[in-house]
């Protein structure tokens, strides 16, 4: 367990790659939007959760501006998701390396957790990893649609479990960020001794936040979806679920599927058309 730690402690100084605020349109909670994502590959049909409104209204407001005409699903992983929105994609040479792409300003996260949650289908927004976003706050134009796997109890079981470490760790590494000109200063001066026992105070305290939080546990929803049609449920909580998909899952499994390079983009273009708003 220490020698985890101090390997996290030395090498801290991306998640999926990330790239303002939406229109101010009054949208009724009762009534959810949909949109049609029309690809080169078929249609898709979305719905927007209007628990999660500055996603939402983004999403409209870039749909509506033409921002993902002639975008591309630049990063696809077959039972993982298929990544799209980088405005860098647009007429990108083949072979370049996407997904830095941006708008100029990114989303606080929306977590509606456990009520919105990483199963097949789920539209979720990228984001930069937690070393240079903490606040885990979203792309303000990279999207991605869930594919996943289907999951048996014992393995979610498993996961629960992971989850509980996962916990840890993110308290860990909050703590040493907050430490970061002490842990430079241990490590100048080769003081081995003081980065150790700096690393026992830290990771007792992170015990100690984490013995405050209620034990990690799927729901019942989750349990059920994630045993029959799947999904990645170790993005829960992590990256923000705005929305899913209605019509078109066949569509987002042929893109799937599609032959990739090494670094996850199609070999052969898949691009967004249009982005529609259908009410």
């Amino acid at each position: 367990m220490k020698r985890y730690f101090i390997l996290l402690l030395i090498l801290l100084v991306g998640g999926l790659t990330a790239c303002g605020p939406g229109n101010k349109k009054n949208r009724s909670m009762e009534t959810e939007t949909k949109l049609k994502i029309e690809t080169s590959a078929g249609d898709i049909v979305v719905k927007l959760y209007n628990e999660t409104p500055q996603h939402r209204d983004n999403f409209i407001k870039l749909a509506e501006n033409g921002t993902y005409e002639g975008t591309l699903f630049h990063r696809v992983i077959k039972d993982f998701m298929i990544q799209a929105g980088d405005p860098e994609s647009k007429n990108a040479p083949k072979g370049k390396m996407l997904g830095s792409g941006d708008v100029g300003y990114t989303i606080p996260a929306e977590f509606v957790y456990p009520k919105y949650f990483h199963k097949k289908g789920a539209l979720s927004a990228a984001r930069q990893g937690d070393n240079v976003n903490p606040q885990k706050a979203s792309s303000g134009c990279q999207f991605y649609i869930v594919t996943g796997k289907v999951y048996s109890d014992s393995a979610l079981l498993s996961m629960e479990q992971q989850m509980g470490q996962m916990r840890l760790n993110n308290a860990f590494n909050a703590l040493a960020q907050k430490h970061m000109k002490e842990i430079y200063k241990l490590r100048k001066s080769g003081d081995h001794e003081g980065l150790m026992n700096l690393q026992d105070t830290l990771i007792a305290q992170a015990e100690a936040e984490v013995a405050k939080m209620p034990e990690f546990r799927f729901t019942p929803e989750q349990v059920k979806a994630y045993t029959t049609v799947g999904g990645t449920p170790h993005l829960d909580g992590e990256y923000t679920v705005f929305g899913e998909v209605l019509e078109g899952m066949d569509v987002v499994d042929k893109i799937q599927k599609v032959k990739t390079d090494r670094n996850d983009r199609p070999e052969e273009d898949v691009k967004i058309i249009k982005v529609e708003v259908l009410e």
